[in-house]
């Protein structure tokens, strides 16, 4: 019987078979260690996306071509749209991401839109850290005057917390950045006690076999590697709690849902509100993770733009009571 690492890198060894990094289904290879399409890949009639890096996306309704500086993040031409940072679930697929970013879009935001692999987020100094070192000089680079708004999911409160771990090394730079913020919307935030929750369920989310595996690794990944990666999520966890960015929150969930657990959210609601942000309780009883726009849409939406509204940034109401 194969002990737990040596499972992992079987499960490991399935997903890069023949050369290609993805699990093998039905319709083919669903993306595990890569992330972001090509870019200039039309969605919708008006919506474009380029890359930026590999886990970072703008998209617009604009065609105009955009190059980030790989080493400072800024770019070569400057917007003059509000920009909403949608940080994503893990292995999501763009037509999902494409649902919400058409939201703002329609709003006349532009949308930058990062991903985070799990091989990046088990690996975090290799990985997620960088991921969040690019998106913080993002939003430091490129201030072009207009209102600045985070949408995040799942993994993007772990992520958030790593872009507060960044923005602490150069609080000069980087804060500045964080307090153009406007507006926060935290759909089905996860804590890192639920990382072995969530990580197998977005991987292996048919089988139940695998993620069982998976979780076994990971709860082993964590003791064994406490230093390299445990001690990274504990840090972060810390510094969502005692966020940097002070703006008014929206917190959107269910008590269903494990992976975002309403416990940790409470938490954080709790802790923020201590801090004296503005926080909105949005829970429902029954909806999975990540999908309560898709369960509740009416619902989701009526909060959404009450949001934005209060933040001044719904600028064509309209186009979201038509979604209605």
């Amino acid at each position: 019987m194969l002990n737990k690492m040596g499972v992992f890198r079987t499960v490991l060894s399935l997903t890069l078979q023949n050369g290609k990094s993805g699990l093998k289904n039905k319709s083919g290879f669903r993306p595990l260690l890569t992330c972001a399409p090509v870019a200039m890949i039309s969605f919708d009639r008006n919506a474009h996306t380029q890359e930026l890096t590999k886990n970072i996306q703008y998209i617009s309704n604009e065609k105009t071509k955009l190059t980030a500086d790989p080493k400072t993040m800024k770019l070569d031409k400057l917007p003059n749209k509000p920009i909403c940072v949608m940080i994503n679930w893990l292995l999501a697929k763009q037509k999902h991401v494409m649902k919400y970013a058409s939201i703002y879009l329609e709003q006349g935001f532009d949308v930058v839109s990062v991903s985070c692999t799990p091989w990046q987020l088990m690996w975090p100094t290799k990985g997620s850290q960088l991921v969040a070192e690019d998106v913080i000089k993002f939003m430091a680079m490129n201030d072009n005057g207009q209102p600045l708004m985070v949408h995040g999911f799942s993994v993007a409160g772990y992520m958030m917390g790593e872009i507060c771990v960044h923005t602490m090394k150069n609080k000069e730079l980087y804060q500045p950045a964080l307090d153009r913020v406007v507006a926060q919307i935290w759909d089905s935030a996860a804590d890192v006690s639920e990382l072995s929750v969530g990580v197998p369920a977005a991987v292996f989310p048919k089988n139940k076999i695998m993620q069982k595996t998976l979780k076994a690794y990971i709860e082993y990944h964590m003791k064994k590697f406490h230093e390299t990666a445990t001690i990274h999520y504990i840090r972060s966890s810390q510094l969502f709690h005692t966020t940097l960015c002070r703006a008014p929150a929206l917190f959107l969930l269910s008590k269903s849902d494990p992976v975002g657990a309403e416990r940790s959210n409470r938490n954080v609601y709790n802790s923020w509100t201590e801090l004296g942000i503005k926080c909105t309780w949005k829970c429902w009883d029954r909806s999975p993770h990540v999908q309560h726009y898709t369960y509740h849409k009416k619902e989701y939406l009526e909060a959404l733009s009450e949001h934005l509204a209060a933040a001044h940034l719904l600028l064509q109401p309209e186009k979201i009571r038509q979604r209605i």
